[in-house]
């Protein structure tokens, strides 16, 4: 028997990053196993359906779910070990990446993959996997992880190791599985705070891909933007980042230090980056966002194209926190963001298409980002030996159908290439693309573990809904 009331108190819009999906929930925010399975018993017992929920940085539909009650993990957040000889941390799953970094790195340890913001939690980025722009190197967050303890829907603590066929499941699994709770973690050694970041200007597609695959077996980062408004032999255009870490020998104590990472609170030394979310509403439009492209285009040929530069790791690593709130900028109907994954010898003729798609649409993504990648050993796995594209589009009312099909129309030259998708990015997915891209037997040993974990259904999502995961 459950002893938490469902009160009107606990009523709140939960929405997904990109502001576009949202649902009214009853929030619960345990702080210890005992209180997470409180919540699973008082779903038992009214018969309600539990969302999980970290930092709510996924884009769409993954931790929301109207009229459910909603576990939300950011209250577990202790560190509960740390060695600062091996690198192995053991931390409750709502710590965030940013409560990772700053407390190890002045030990000389960093996550071994952090994602484009520092403010998921750990819970958060193991449902998802994760990765980061070392994807190609070291894979998604899982490969790193020694184990973790799960909490079952029906009560149940287990604790999961690496090699486990359930770590392989849990880890990927949309939250679907469990809630994590406790996750012991390898951090990456390194010399310094800093990174060597060599910035390359790129012409088009053929430069990227060959740059991204000059630098695939050298480089420690690879990240590349892309502006979707080129057309033509300029089509691809954009910069590529490749980085490395400072080799032993070269340490640089006081880059260590949190003052030297955190992020500057001004633009130019002057206005206050809490302002400039405003600045960029003004030009999120089309026009805007064309002038904006070719401004960092034609930039990236004359400031310091191949010239090595000196980075933080926390100004390379995150530059969605550069601007707070700058996702405000698309409302009031906010925005999507579509990642495809293409395996490598198809990759450059389906981006370049799905470019030429958004073109003849006259939506084009105000943001494009390419990034390397490798497969992985996840049940829901988005890794494949190729590249990705993430797309960010901006959505209203009146554009959403238009949004939708286009997006349709770019699943279906990733399905024919063999290609992935990423539950974290998801809006437009359709049932069919699911069963396409993960298979029969991965979804039928999927719901399988889904019926020995939670027999009565309890964990759900407006995202499994949507694309009928759970069959």
């Amino acid at each position: 028997m459950s002893s938490l009331p469902i009160s009107p108190e606990r009523i709140a819009r939960i929405a997904g990053f990109g502001m576009g999906s949202a649902a009214d929930g009853y929030v619960f925010r345990p702080t210890s196993v005992e209180a997470v399975q409180e919540v699973f018993n008082l779903a038992a017992e009214t018969g309600r359906k539990v969302v999980l929920r970290g930092a709510g940085r996924s884009y769409g539909d993954a931790s929301i779910l109207p009229e459910a009650l909603v576990l939300d993990i950011t209250k577990m957040n202790r560190i509960l070990s740390w060695d600062s000889e091996s690198g192995v941390i053991e931390v409750e799953a709502g710590v965030t990446i940013e409560g990772l970094w700053r407390h190890t790195l002045e030990d000389g340890w960093w996550p071994p993959v952090v994602s484009g913001t520092m403010y998921p939690t750990l819970a958060g980025a193991l449902a998802m996997n994760i990765h980061g722009k070392n994807a190609f190197a070291v894979g998604p967050i899982g490969n790193h992880v020694l184990e973790f303890d799960l909490v079952v829907p029906t009560g149940e603590l287990r604790t999961v190791k690496n090699g486990d066929e359930l770590f392989f499941a849990v880890i990927s699994s949309a939250g679907l599985l469990g809630v994590i709770t406790r996750v012991k973690l390898q951090m990456k050694k390194v010399h310094s705070g800093d990174l060597r970041v060599l910035p390359i200007s790129a012409a088009g597609w053929d430069e990227q891909f060959a740059t991204l695959l000059e630098f695939d077996d050298k480089a420690d980062y690879m990240v590349s933007w892309v502006d979707c408004f080129a057309k033509g032999s300029k089509a691809g255009r954009g910069l590529v980042h490749v980085a490395w870490y400072q080799d032993e020998g070269s340490e640089f104590p006081s880059s260590f230090k949190q003052s030297h990472q955190d992020l500057p609170d001004t633009v130019m030394g002057f206005l206050p980056k809490s302002m400039v979310w405003r600045f960029l509403k003004k030009l999120n439009r089309r026009w805007g966002m064309r002038k904006l492209n070719w401004a960092k285009y034609a930039a990236s040929k004359k400031l310091g194209n191949g010239k090595p530069i000196s980075e933080s790791l926390v100004g390379f690593s995150f530059l969605l926190d550069y601007v707070p709130n700058w996702r405000w900028a698309y409302l009031p109907g906010g925005f999507i963001q579509y990642q495809s994954f293409v395996p490598k010898e198809h990759a450059p003729r389906v981006f370049a298409e799905q470019v030429r798609l958004m073109q003849e649409a006259k939506m084009e993504a105000f943001l494009g980002v390419l990034k390397r990648h490798k497969p992985d050993d996840f049940l829901l796995s988005h890794g494949v030996d190729g590249f990705s594209l993430a797309l960010d589009f901006k959505v209203t009312a009146k554009n959403w159908p238009r949004v939708q099909a286009l997006c349709h129309k770019m699943n279906d030259l990733v399905l024919q290439a063999g290609g992935r998708f990423y539950f974290a990015k998801d809006s437009t997915l359709r049932p069919a693309d699911v069963r396409a891209y993960l298979g029969e037997e991965v979804l039928a040993k999927f719901r399988g573990l889904k019926r020995e974990l939670d027999p009565d259904g309890l964990l759900y999502s407006s995202l499994a809904e949507r694309v009928e995961l759970l069959g």
